[in-house]
Parts: C-alpha cells; sequence; structure tokens
C-alpha cells in the first residue's frame, strides 16, 4: 500500500441512541499486537458495559490486517459495518472501539448497523486526518552556518525535519517522498545544497499531507 489515510491523534465521542449510550474511542495505532493490547485494555476499563465491539485496519510487517468483532451483539450488525466504513474511507492504522451501555429499549438489527456506524462516522468527523505514504527517513549532518539554507530548502520541498542534534556539526533526521529524495541526493551531488554527508535509515509511512 503506497498511500491510506489515517488520523493525526485518538479521538472520544459518545452519541445516545433510545437510552444506549454509545462510547466512541478511535485510535491511531501501527501494529496489530498494539491493537489487541488496546481492546484487552479497554474492555477493562468499560467492564460493566454490555458490548465493546471493534474494527482495526493495520500495515503490520509490509502486511495489511483487517479484523472485526460484534462482541455478542447480533452478527454483522457491528464490527463488521464500521470495518467497511475504514475501508470506504481508505483509514488504516486505526482502530475503533464501540462500549455499548444497554439502555432498555431493543434497537433491531438495523438499528445497531445504524448506532455503530454513526459513532464511528462521528469519530472520523471529529478527528484530525492525514494522508500518508511511503517515504524513507534520512540522517544529515551539515556545518552550523548552512542550516538556515538547509531548512529554507526542505520548507520548498516538502521535507520534514523530524529531529535535530547539535553537535560538532548539526545532525538532521528528515522524513521524504521517493522521488524527492532522489532530487535531494542530485542536488547535493551538484552542490546546490551544501551537506557534509547524507546516509540512509529506513523506509517508512510518512506524513504527505494534512486532510482536516
Amino acid at each position: 500500500m503506497k498511500e491510506f489515510v489515517t488520523i493525526e491523534e485518538n479521538v472520544r465521542t459518545e452519541i445516545v441512541e433510545k437510552k444506549s449510550k454509545f462510547i466512541v474511542n478511535l485510535f491511531y495505532i501501527e501494529s496489530s499486537d498494539e491493537a489487541e493490547k488496546i481492546i484487552k485494555e479497554t474492555r477493562k476499563k468499560y467492564f460493566d458495559a454490555r458490548h465493546n465491539c471493534i474494527a482495526y485496519r493495520v500495515i503490520d510487517k509490509e502486511q495489511l490486517i483487517e479484523k472485526s468483532s460484534d462482541d455478542g451483539e447480533p452478527s454483522g450488525t457491528a464490527g463488521a459495518p464500521m470495518l467497511n466504513i475504514l475501508q470506504k474511507n481508505n483509514l488504516v492504522n486505526v482502530l475503533i472501539i464501540v462500549t455499548r451501555y444497554f439502555g432498555g429499549i431493543l434497537l433491531g438489527t438495523g438499528g445497531l448497523v445504524r448506532a455503530y456506524s454513526n459513532s464511528l462516522l462521528k469519530a472520523i468527523e471529529e478527528g484530525k486526518k492525514v494522508q500518508k505514504c511511503l517515504g524513507e527517513q534520512l540522517e544529515v549532518t551539515l556545518e552550523y552556518n548552512e542550516f538556515e539554507n538547509f531548512k529554507y530548502y526542505c520548507k520548498n520541498s516538502n521535507i520534514n525535519i523530524v529531529d535535530s542534534e547539535y553537535r560538532e556539526n548539526i545532525v538532521c533526521k528528515i522524513e521524504l517522498e521517493e522521488d524527492e529524495k532522489q532530487n535531494m541526493l542530485k542536488n547535493f551531488e551538484t552542490k546546490k545544497i551544501k551537506l557534509k554527508e547524507i546516509k540512509e535509515l529506513s523506509k517508512k509511512y510518512i506524513t504527505k499531507s494534512i486532510l482536516k
């Protein structure tokens, strides 16, 4: 997967449907193990709730993993509809947990599907989304008097300076798309940008743009 949409930070919201309370938690995750840990912790936190229904999509070891659970609700009324919404919105590296406290009025199959779907849609609406793409993390070393020029270059080339360490020289950790990496290497070779060293660290998903 070259690109996908995810959330920048976790979202918590609530809806009430015919006296049933739905507590909605949308989490950013980076592995299935992390998802399962959060699910376990959330079920412990809301131990007195009737249901904790889940769905998640995550890229783990270069594989897209998808999972959903109705957690005791009628089959196909909670987990699957929420997973379908994540798929339609190309949302990845996210975990949705909707905790239901039963209000005494049965919602019926259609009502449950609407309630769980609306719970997730509200969380998506309230959250800040970002577009991620496959890129690369590099480490560059430069002299102090070149730092302002380098920051200007990065700003105009959609390169994100993740971290800067002030040693004998300045060492920056940067993230950028593959095409921009090739441009940067050419500019380095032709001395359009003055750097002492460029070191390739790893391929990773980086933020391409903020959608909301």
